[in-house]
């Protein structure tokens, strides 16, 4: 079945007043089949961390400013015993690049996040994959119980005809390997050396459009660490390539190469249950790429992480600058990032502003290196308001019917 209709947001609007998401946004199981490839899936779950992971210290040091024993890629055994916050890739099959064939548990979330900016700095563009969307209405609407039931492919352009694509699809629309993720008439490849997305969306508006084409995402090394986000494990982020090249090609006229970036998030929590607050960055240096990320615990205790990332994929807590405000976005989320004292980051591009969410691309200075990089921050405390809700559903259609031409309807 193509998607070349148009977002119906009357239809959208229906479903919230009916106050549940049902009719389009049903998570009904009636008539629904698993579109497994014959793997098992490899179960998602929490792995506790060790208790002071990437909390900052009274003093303000950073606990994990450390290298890795013996200059190793990662740590050996279970990790944190000499205060760094990194710990081996496991649980998942991803040691060596992405393994897409996850099975979420209810409440859980996956998703594989790629970004880039072109060689000249006038565009730029970000891809994610998601099982249970988190940032999908419909997915909350529908008590977060059936994850693979809520899965999107988002593509959004930056720059001239910028357009952004948002469908929350049903669990007939998914199809999963280990090196393949297919939500659908989009999917994502894992090659070995490269991961390749293959694109064919309907892009909302203002700029209703298809949106259509490719784009390769060339690695110059993978990581086998990943970051637990919260102790309790619940929340994970897995650096797959920090440093990668990337080359666009979409139709109207978007061809272009760049530097990018490729990792992805697990949990089995909602974000908003466990975070009030967030921001994270990458940025290209002259060795790599340095990565920060910052965040508010519910509970009150902070995460604090910055690491540095050479161009072989080996990762070692760097020392980091003082976390620095700047603007807020269009929509007042507060900002703030790494950078030198004395130094006042700034937004050179606008990439995607919410109520909740900013995602632009900014010039910071660490450790006396000017940088442009990719920057988000996300106010949960905002992302949690219902008011949110039917707004976004507007910008993030759901469409629970999809099924591929091969499939009987059944």
């Amino acid at each position: 079945m193509s998607d070349t209709h148009l977002p119906d947001s009357r239809a959208a609007w229906r479903a919230v007043f009916a106050g549940t998401g049902s009719g389009n946004g049903s998570d009904n199981a009636g008539g629904l089949q698993r579109a497994l490839s014959g793997e098992p899936r490899l179960p998602l779950r929490a792995e506790p961390a060790w208790p002071d992971v990437g909390v900052t210290a009274a003093d303000g040091t950073h606990a994990g400013e450390r290298a890795l024993p013996g200059g190793r890629r990662g740590a050996s055994g279970r990790g944190g015993a000499d205060g760094n916050p990194l710990r081996p890739a496991r649980g998942r099959g991803d040691l060596d690049g992405p393994c897409f064939n996850l099975d979420v548990p209810a409440d859980g979330y996956a998703w594989w996040y790629v970004d880039g900016i072109s060689d000249d700095g006038s565009r730029a563009i970000s891809i994610i994959a998601f099982i249970g969307s988190v940032f999908s209405p419909w997915y909350r609407w529908t008590g977060r119980k059936r994850p693979h039931n809520h899965v999107c492919i988002n593509v959004a352009t930056y720059g001239p005809g910028g357009r952004f694509t948002m469908t929350d699809r049903g669990e007939t629309a998914l199809r999963q390997t280990k090196d393949t993720f297919e939500v659908g008439p989009s999917k994502l490849t894992w090659l070995g050396d490269r991961l390749e997305i293959e694109v064919d969306e309907i892009s909302s508006l203002p700029l209703v459009s298809r949106v259509k084409g490719k784009i390769t995402v060339r690695p110059s090394g993978i990581t086998d660490v990943e970051l637990p986000l919260h102790p309790d494990g619940t929340h994970v982020w897995r650096p797959f390539a920090p440093t990668a090249d990337i080359e666009v090609d979409l139709n109207r006229g978007w061809q272009w190469t760049g530097h990018g970036y490729f990792d992805a998030n697990f949990g089995t929590r909602a974000l908003e249950d466990d975070f009030s607050y967030w921001t994270w960055g990458r940025f290209p240096t002259r060795d790599g790429a340095a990565c920060f990320y910052d965040a508010v615990r519910r509970d009150g205790s902070e995460l604090a992480v910055g690491l540095g990332f050479d161009r072989a994929g080996r990762a070692t807590p760097i020392e980091m600058p003082p976390l620095t405000r700047f603007n807020r976005s269009l929509w007042a989320v507060k900002r703030e990032t790494r950078a030198d004292t004395g130094y006042r980051p700034r937004q050179v591009k606008a990439m995607l502003d919410a109520p909740f969410y900013s995602r632009s691309a900014i010039t910071t200075q660490i450790h006396g290196e000017e940088t442009v990089g990719v920057h988000e921050a996300l106010d949960l405390n905002r992302f949690a308001s219902p008011l949110l809700k039917p707004m976004l559903a507007v910008r993030v259609p759901r469409r629970p019917g999809w099924r591929f031409a091969d499939e009987s309807v059944g």
